[in-house]
């Protein structure tokens, strides 16, 4: 598979099963589905697009890296900074959806990153054992 066609069956992925998960959860907090959709596929929105760039720059700088492979440390790392970009962008987001104070959206939005560093890791790792590693994390033969 391509880099490009790997990185948009990648994203559609992840983004299509996080929009049905970040859905259902903001409706277990409460919400009204038509909220909880809307920020769902809004966030979804921003996140393809930072998942896309992040992801691109990520595997740029890893075909640099000397060390080949994907190492747990290596997985955290990326699934921290992948979430930590998001923080910023989303949490003005999800206080005008969601009709909420920008403290309670940065709450919420803390809960969903613990969330989604967990799902990132384990979406990652079974995404790599699926589709195997990409070009830049393969050793060379």
């Amino acid at each position: 598979m391509s880099p490009v066609m790997r990185r948009i069956v990648y994203v559609s992925l992840y983004e299509g099963l996080a929009i049905l998960f970040s859905s259902m959860i903001f409706s277990l907090l409460g919400y009204p589905a038509v909220e909880s959709g809307a920020a769902a596929v809004v966030s979804s929105a921003v996140a393809m697009g930072w998942n896309f760039i992040f992801t691109t720059a990520f595997e740029k700088w890893e075909a640099g890296n000397p060390v080949k492979g994907r190492s747990v440390l290596r997985r955290i790392v990326h699934a921290i900074l992948f979430e930590g970009g998001l923080v910023i962008v989303l949490t003005p987001v999800l206080a005008l959806i969601l009709g909420m104070p920008l403290i309670q959206a940065f709450l919420t939005n803390l809960g969903l990153l613990f969330y989604f560093l967990v799902y990132t890791y384990v979406f990652n790792l079974t995404f790599d054992k699926i589709f195997g590693l990409p070009a830049s994390a393969r050793a060379e033969a």
